[in-house]
């Protein structure tokens, strides 16, 4: 579906916009009241400061804080985005941007390589996993307090332009240069997609981006090469995108003329979206992973397949993002994000969650569930009936927020020790392994040719981990033996799923943590459950 942007540049002048901006919380209010009224206020306002004020101001940063204010006060996702910022806004939805190429990690104060994307600038140039970027045209990048935004600073540039980078790789005693060549770098929005046991594809799609569709269709066509007759749809984190990815997903598990999602509000008219009759996976069992970070297109998503008896839902309790954004220009390239209308699920449900306590409240959700129990126990969540919706084979579901799968997976905060938090907040596991990659990078390649190898044959023993607890003590985390114990498989997992990662890339990643992760492996025995299948009367 195509987003357009609406310009009110031929309508109203600057200032008449800002100024029915700032009414809009009165005019929602009470619409018989002559909005005149509070434009002349506004612009008498800002005549005085022009006027009569102190100092000079700023009358431009003045006008854009009170859009930003007043946008808050309509509800927590209408926004306002500067003119600088909305190339950086639309970037990872668009899939794709301009640079060199690269997936970089920043270990000790010095920018390392992860990964060449495929097809790339750097990587048609020989630029590898493991190469470190010492300097970046001619000025030392090395030992200074580099963050995440200098490196795309710097390495970020127009497509055609060039920059040159001196890189130090192990085994070589000098610098290399390399001048790369700018130019369009894919954002891949699907992290993973492989057989996770045999007839079971598994897919993690992280966002829902103008590319989606294309790398979902890829996948799904290599999987069912395989032999995939079952499907995971890992939508946990998954925090939205495109509403006609979306639907356009959706789609590829229904059959034709089955209502999506359709959406209403004040000023928009009802509009209803169906599937056709194509679909890449409508036959077959279909898991889909949902947790409280998975939010608005994962809600479509979930909600469609729940409603319409499709496929099972588990994890925990969706987010609850159902309002409906569209991208407005103002005269000088900025734009708003404003709310126009909710998304509502098939069985008539409303996504959207309540937001009359404020934007504060409404991001505290995620504490208040815990502290509520919900993240542990389903029985701590409360639906009143008036809530209550029906599938298309008249299975209860409920509104007021979210979308509750069928099978509940607690939240297990155990792992997480303390032990293992002072590793992450150091960094010393990524580290570690880059440490560990620079001395055994090729003898790990002459040893292990494919994963299924490097997955069979690579353990992290405990001579393995000696090594790295005396690593950790240098970089300052003394072992935890209580808290170790709590963390081992998650640590043990980490590294040699990033191991894995260096040597190939994310989706090896994710095949070996997936092996430690208790909600993946509970997806897998759902799939695996006919009986459930039939229980709960889901297509197949």
């Amino acid at each position: 579906m195509n987003i357009k942007y609406f310009s009110f540049l031929n309508r109203f002048g600057l200032a008449l916009f800002t100024a029915l901006l700032f009414l809009l919380p009165v005019i929602s209010r009470s619409q018989n009241q002559d909005p005149k009224a509070g434009v002349q206020k506004y612009n008498a306002a800002m005549q005085m400061i022009r006027m009569a004020y102190v100092d000079t101001t700023n009358e431009a940063r003045l006008v854009e804080k009170a859009i930003v204010e007043t946008l808050k006060e309509l509800d927590p996702h209408s926004m306002y985005i500067s003119k600088k910022d909305v190339q950086k806004a639309n970037e990872p939805l668009e899939g794709n941007f301009d640079g060199i190429g690269v997936q970089f990690e920043i270990l000790k104060d010095t920018i390392a390589v992860v990964h060449s994307i495929p097809g790339g600038p750097s990587e048609r140039l020989g630029i590898m996993s493991g190469d470190k970027i010492i300097k970046i045209e001619h000025e030392l990048v090395v030992g200074k307090k580099i963050t995440n935004q200098f490196v795309l600073d710097h390495l970020r540039g127009k497509r055609g332009t060039r920059v040159m980078v001196s890189i130090l790789r192990s085994g070589k005693k000098d610098l290399m240069d390399f001048t790369i060549t700018r130019d369009k770098i894919p954002i891949n929005s699907i992290d993973a997609a492989y057989m996770i046991k045999p007839g079971i594809g598994y897919i993690n799609l992280n966002k829902f981006a103008q590319t989606s569709m294309q790398e979902f269709t890829d996948a799904t066509i290599k999987l069912k090469s395989l032999g995939m007759t079952s499907m995971i749809l890992d939508l946990r984190n998954n925090s939205g995108g495109y509403m006609g990815t979306a639907i356009d997903l959706s789609d590829e598990f229904l059959s034709a003329n089955k209502i999506i999602v359709y959406t209403k509000g004040v000023h928009s008219p009802r509009e209803d979206y169906y599937s056709s009759a194509r679909g890449l996976f409508e036959t077959g069992k279909l898991v889909v992973m949902i947790n409280e970070n998975s939010a608005s297109a994962s809600e479509i998503v979930s909600g469609a397949i729940q409603d319409w008896d499709r496929g099972i839902i588990v994890g925990r309790r969706s987010f609850g993002k159902g309002l409906v954004q569209r991208p407005f220009l103002l005269p000088d390239s900025s734009l708003i994000r404003l709310t126009t209308a909710r998304y509502y699920n098939p069985s008539g449900k409303c996504i959207q969650k309540s937001y009359a306590e404020g934007v504060d409240k409404y991001y505290q959700d995620f504490s208040n569930r815990y502290k509520h129990g919900e993240l542990i126990h389903p029985d701590s969540i409360k639906f009143p009936d008036s809530l209550k919706f029906y599938t298309s084979k008249k299975r209860v579901v409920y509104g007021g927020g979210g979308i509750m799968p069928e099978v509940f997976i607690p939240w297990d905060s155990v792992p997480i020790s303390d032990y293992y938090l002072e590793l992450r907040r150091k960094n010393v596991i990524n580290s570690f392994v880059g440490d560990y990659m620079d001395k055994n990078r090729k003898s790990l390649q002459a040893a292990y040719p494919d994963f299924a190898t490097f997955d069979k044959g690579f353990v992290v023993d405990d001579p393995f981990m000696e090594t790295f607890f005396a690593y950790a003590v240098k970089e300052g985390v003394k072992k935890d033996d209580n808290g170790y114990g709590l963390s081992e498989k998650l640590i043990k997992s980490q590294i040699k799923g990033i191991v894995a990662q260096k040597l190939w890339d994310l989706n090896e990643l994710y095949a070996v943590i997936n092996q430690y992760d208790e909600e993946v492996l509970k997806a897998i025995e759902v799939v695996q459950d006919d009986a459930l299948f039939q229980k709960l009367n889901i297509d197949r």
